[in-house]
């Protein structure tokens, strides 16, 4: 028993170790990486090893990283905003981790230590990779209901701006109005507002994008930097701006019922026209086969 104890807790610094190796050996390309991805000045890398490695860079290291303020931020991309929870976070994984291989010892002991070993591993390997994972879900998830709801925010951010607001009165405005029926959108909202105080306005987009890396969001931060910096009518590019953004969005529709009738093909193939086939050739086949 304690000779099993021992390999497992050994299995388990080894993968700790290895993961925390993992990090330390790509967290300056994943510096360089993420950079180029928050940028609004450039348009995201189409380089396929690019993309891996930043998939990478959020399921290694963020799965045995305890620092609070990257638990907190990943949490909130996700949409659970009780930071009390984000801190709490790698404490409950290491209870569960723990828990999980001491409870193998017990049920799993009739079998062979290889057996044992390999569902020490599985273990590790989930308790490790899957909270990641529905974290990262729940954050693109999140991702696309903002980008969907959001040219119903430009909309009444114009129609408040119309009345005389500024935008940051406007935005302070409808957080507090769509707290009661869209949390999410009166959170950014409110995280807008009260960093645009401490660090401006400009720089306060800037991190929208970096929460909501999407194009409906960078069309609209980039349209509000570009009205802050000319001067130019807010109230007529947020109206284009929305308009816009339905257009496109109207287009992709179309593109993928355009897809559907290829897509269908495929079933239509296999259990309709093959079946039929069969059908039809059966009875020739038997008798051919049964020399009738």
């Amino acid at each position: 028993m304690d000779s099993q104890l021992i390999i497992f807790a050994s299995l388990v610094a080894i993968t700790v170790g290895v993961i925390g190796m993992l990090k330390e050996t790509i967290a300056p390309l994943l510096k360089r990486q993420k950079a180029r991805k928050f940028s609004l000045l450039e348009s995201k890398s189409d380089n396929r090893v690019d993309r891996y490695l930043d998939k990478l860079s959020r399921m290694l290291p963020s799965a045995v990283s305890n620092n609070k303020d990257e638990n907190r931020s990943k949490f909130y991309a996700a949409g659970i905003y009780n930071s009390r929870l984000a801190d709490a976070y790698m404490p409950i994984k290491l209870a569960i981790l723990v828990g999980g291989v001491l409870a193998q010892l017990l049920v799993l002991s009739d079998l062979t230590l290889l057996n044992q070993v390999t569902a020490g591993a599985l273990w590790v390997i989930v308790v490790v990779i899957v909270p990641e994972t529905i974290l990262d879900r729940r954050a693109k998830a999140l991702q696309q209901k903002i980008s969907e709801q959001l040219p119903y925010v430009i909309d009444l951010m114009s129609v408040c701006v119309q009345t005389g607001m500024t935008i940051e009165s406007s935005m302070g405005h409808l957080a507090k109005e769509m707290k009661g029926f869209d949390r999410d959108v009166s959170q950014l909202l409110t995280k807008v507002n009260s960093r645009s105080r401490v660090i401006g306005l400009p720089r306060a987009l800037d991190e929208i994008y970096e929460d909501v890396p999407t194009g409906e969001v960078r069309s609209f931060v980039m349209t509000l930097k570009q009205s802050l910096q000319y001067g130019s009518s807010i109230s007529d590019m947020l109206d284009n701006l929305s308009s816009d953004i339905r257009e496109v969005r109207m287009l992709n529709l179309e593109e993928k019922i355009g897809k559907l009738s290829a897509k269908m093909s495929v079933p239509l193939i296999l259990f309709i026209l093959m079946p039929v086939v069969i059908l039809v050739a059966a009875p020739g086949v038997m008798r051919i086969v049964l020399g009738v």
